[in-house]
């Protein structure tokens, strides 16, 4: 706009406050364009440019001196500056994908009662383990007969055990994996039986899983968002093909009684 942005309006549609404006200007990060009749800073359309990258820069956690010196080297072109944020954010997006894998294995550790010391923890379950995420887990399941079952039976698993049944977890979860990209039906006979074969799994080493609670553990994978990106880091759309599957096996094996 030909009349530019006061201080005030200029943080108002930044969404940051005006004593931040006023420490850029200080600091030689974003000065004024220019000054009103009255002496009042005054901001264009150059500046509000430069604010949105140092407040892009400030969201990768970029201290204020190189923010200043990325922005200022003028070998740096619009086009090589959106190229390197475009690389900022796919690593951003990549650290938060290993940090929701790493909160979605302490849950399930935690909800299938684990009993490992916490270096052994890290070597079965990922570097990125930490305990403290174990709590959601039991407060979420710790009054169902289910978790206490599997807290009796998990109790005796020793750390080969552990590894065993990861190992084991892999192979079903590459067995889903196979039969979703071969793209078999969700109620047919290829899908039924690798459902079953998850099924089965979680009773053999955790708790009786029957066709209802099996039915409930896929609903959650799709209601619980941490749940159905662990299916869908495995192949995108599997999270509600493994449910719909897994509710065709339910009703398979209620009909059969």
């Amino acid at each position: 706009m030909d009349e530019g942005y006061s201080v005030g309006r200029l943080a108002a549609v930044a969404k940051v406050t005006v004593r931040t404006l006023h420490h850029y200007d200080r600091i030689g990060l974003l000065v004024p364009g220019g000054r009103t009749p009255a002496g009042y800073r005054c901001y264009g359309e150059a500046e509000l440019d430069r604010l949105q990258q140092i407040l892009f820069y400030r969201e990768l956690g970029f201290p204020l001196e190189e923010i200043a010196a990325i922005l200022d080297d003028r070998t740096v072109g619009p086009s090589e500056h959106l190229r390197r944020q475009r690389e900022l954010i796919g690593d951003r997006i990549r650290k938060l994908e290993e940090l929701a894998a790493a909160v979605e294995r302490a849950m399930e550790a935690r909800t299938l009662g684990i009993q490992l010391t916490p270096e052994e923890k890290f070597e079965v379950f990922g570097a990125d383990y930490q305990e403290d995420w174990e709590d959601e887990a039991e407060r979420r399941w710790g009054a169902t007969d289910a978790w206490k079952q599997s807290q009796r039976r998990t109790a005796r698993y020793t750390k080969a055990d552990w590894e065993r049944i990861k190992a084991e977890a892999d192979g079903v979860n590459d067995a889903l994996v196979a039969a979703f990209t071969a793209g078999a039906a969700p109620g047919g006979e290829q899908a039924t039986a690798v459902a079953e074969q998850h099924r089965r799994h979680i009773g053999r080493h955790f708790y009786d899983c029957g066709p209802q609670t099996h039915r409930c553990l896929g609903d959650m994978y799709l209601a619980d968002p941490r749940f159905t990106e662990t299916y869908e880091r495995l192949a995108p759309g599997l999270a509600r093909w493994l449910r719909d599957a897994i509710h065709a096996n339910a009703d398979r094996l209620e009909r059969e009684g």
